[in-house]
C-alpha cells in the first residue's frame, strides 16, 4: 500500500475577503485616491511624462475608465445645473 501525502493547500480568496492578496485597506484607499488624482490631472491636461508612466504602471485601467466616466457625468451635470440656474436668475 502507498502512503498518501497531504499537499500544502494555498489559501484562496474567499467572497468575504474583497481585498486582493497582500493588500491592506489603507493601500486600497490610497489606490482609489491615486486613480481619482490621475483622472483629474488628465481632465486638466497637465501631466508630466514621468507621472503618466507611473500611473500606467500602477493603476488599474478599469478603475481609471470608471473614474473618468463618473468625472464626465459630474462635469456635464454641473454645467447643466449652472446653465439652468443662470437662465432662471438671469
Amino acid at each position: 500500500m502507498t502512503k498518501l501525502e497531504a499537499s500544502p493547500v494555498e489559501p484562496t480568496e474567499s467572497a468575504s475577503d474583497p481585498l486582493p492578496a497582500g493588500q491592506t485597506k489603507h493601500q486600497q484607499n490610497a489606490s482609489v485616491f491615486k486613480t481619482i488624482k490621475a483622472v483629474m490631472w488628465s481632465f486638466v491636461g497637465l501631466r508630466s511624462r514621468h507621472g503618466y508612466e507611473h500611473d500606467v504602471a500602477q493603476l488599474n485601467p478599469v478603475h481609471v475608465v470608471i473614474a473618468g466616466l463618473v468625472g464626465v457625468f459630474v462635469f456635464v451635470g454641473s454645467l447643466i445645473l449652472l446653465a439652468t440656474w443662470v437662465v432662471k436668475h438671469g
